[in-house]
């Protein structure tokens, strides 16, 4: 079994804005001294409690699956392609559409943090 790899109090993290389909939204990640990755969180405008609740368990299950040793491309395969609302076109011209926040999250992570990112579809 792999011991939890939880990040220490103080750490580095990168904050990114972007829009989906009008929908603002920050996802800020945390990072391990050696600039891996070790949590996400979301921060979505126009928020229902149902949406604030989606994204806070999908960052919890995306954080808890890289502190437990899963690679951020397997992360990003397993969110990759998830399709719901909101969906559509997005601020960001590296990832002009997205299926939902939860592929836009995983393609952002995977550009950005992936040994080998898969090219652009």
């Amino acid at each position: 079994m792999i011991a939890r790899q939880s990040l220490p109090p103080t750490r580095s993290s990168l904050t990114h804005k972007f829009t989906i389909d009008g929908f603002e939204g920050y996802l800020t990640i945390g990072m391990h001294a050696n600039g891996r990755p070790g949590e996400i969180f979301l921060k979505i405008s126009k928020e229902g409690s149902t949406l604030s609740g989606m994204c806070q368990a999908f960052c919890r299950a995306f954080s808890l699956a890289l502190q437990h040793g899963l690679s951020v491309e397997d992360a990003c395969k397993r969110f990759e392609g998830m399709r719901f609302e909101p969906m559509g076109a997005t601020s960001n011209p590296d990832i002009p559409e997205a299926l939902s926040i939860v592929d836009y999250v995983a393609r952002f992570m995977e550009q950005n943090f992936a040994s080998t990112p898969r090219l652009a579809r």
